[in-house]
């Protein structure tokens, strides 16, 4: 493959510093170390450095955390969006978005080509990929792990030794994760086995829920159109709003999943997540909507919930098809305005209340005492007219 600059997703970690390295022995042309913030817990000088000490051309790190909140979490949240009953989607909703960003940074750069670390058993480098061929199919794509022959912690560390690329003398992290300003994801090790529970000292997000406060924390969150626009009152942007949700909720032990997923490639994977903030936003959604969205409505959104989340799963953001779903869903959220008061408590999520200007539920209709707006009576013919076809199939069974 003829390539004249290549810019890879750099995360500082052994894989990408051994890719960026070979890379360039590889291709023989300048690699750029891009990286992505989307609001993981990192030391950025220190993997500037050290991607310009392994031999990057340039070391680009983008700030993508507000458009990432902004962009991508909250109109999937609109959706409700949720994969396989239980999964709110954190890692496969950055990879689109890092994707993005390396695009334009190819274009910005006069790159050619886009490499990313991801493995040839995963889902990352689907979700990558499409990402690349949905914006600029034009982009040659390398992913070393389908190709070369470094196929073992072993003998990265040998290659990184020989190209003195540091390695870390700590132990290594006994599992894989994956953070973002959503969620914190852990894979391997002990989790292989489905049997182990994850050690307590794994978590980082949320506190033990038997270490939770004894007391519940009561929470208020307004929407507008399905969007969190404030916090007890106090309007916030979208990121510092997020950030303020996973504060509370993770000091309440709320959030936390241990799941066997299906992934897009055919194998089924343990992931245990923390996603505290966003537990609390889709438990709140979910309980407004119940107030000021029509019954048929819900349901014709609620069947394309499960093809939505798992388009975002697969990697298919940008796709006509989830854009075409996007618009659906975002009309169903014009009437869902209002608040809801949130009961937190060791690991429990609740609402405990709820108002909005476009409620649907209506008092008088619905009480048990005396009222002058429903004539009982009328439920018989109803009952009878629903029950006429089965009357019909008893009658032909006799």
């Amino acid at each position: 493959m003829d390539v004249k600059k290549i810019v890879l997703a750099y995360s500082g970690g052994l894989d990408t510093s051994v890719i960026l390295k070979w890379l360039e022995e590889e291709y023989e042309c300048p690699v750029i170390a891009y990286a992505a913030d989307v609001g993981q817990t990192e030391d950025w000088d220190a993997i500037r450095k050290k991607g310009m000490a392994t031999g990057a051309e340039k070391v680009i790190i983008s700030d993508l955390r507000q458009e990432f909140v902004e962009d991508y979490i909250f109109p999937a949240f609109r959706c409700n969006a949720i994969y396989e009953g239980s999964y709110l989607l954190g890692t496969s909703l950055a990879r689109p978005i890092i994707g993005k960003e390396q695009v334009r940074i190819a274009h910005a750069e006069g790159a050619d080509a886009v490499s990313h670390g991801a493995t040839g058993k995963g889902n990352d480098q689907v979700r990558f990929e499409l990402s690349y061929l949905g914006i600029d199919p034009s982009l040659k794509i390398i992913a070393p792990w389908r190709i070369w022959d470094l196929n073992s912690r072993a003998k990265l560390e040998e290659f990184a030794k020989k190209h003195n690329i540091p390695v870390p003398t700590t132990k290594k992290n006994p599992y894989s994760s994956d953070e973002n300003i959503l969620h914190i994801s852990f894979e391997g090790g002990l989790l292989e086995d489905p049997w182990n529970e994850p050690d307590e000292d794994m978590y980082k997000l949320t506190v033990s829920p038997e270490n939770a406060p004894d007391k519940p924390t009561y929470v208020e969150i307004d929407f507008e159109k399905g969007n969190p626009v404030a916090i007890n009152g106090e309007r916030m942007d979208p990121l510092p709003l997020l950030t303020a949700l996973n504060k509370v909720a993770g000091a309440n032990g709320v959030g936390r999943l241990d799941l066997l997923e299906n992934r897009f490639v055919g194998m089924k994977s343990r992931g245990v997540y923390e996603t505290p903030g966003g537990t609390l936003l889709r438990n709140a959604h979910r309980d407004l909507e119940t107030m000021c969205m029509d019954r048929e409505v819900m349901r014709i959104r609620d069947s394309l919930v499960p093809r939505y989340a798992e388009l975002v799963y697969n990697g298919f953001w940008f796709s006509p098809e989830r854009e075409l779903l996007q618009v659906t869903m975002d009309e169903s959220q014009k009437t869902v305005n209002g608040t809801v008061r949130m009961k937190l408590y060791k690991g429990n999520c609740v609402s405990v209340g709820k108002k909005s200007d476009y409620s649907l539920y209506q008092e008088s209709f619905a009480t048990f005492e005396e009222d002058t707006v429903y004539n009982q009576a009328d439920a018989g013919g109803f009952i009878r007219l629903n029950g006429l076809r089965l009357q019909i199939i008893a009658m032909q069974k006799k």
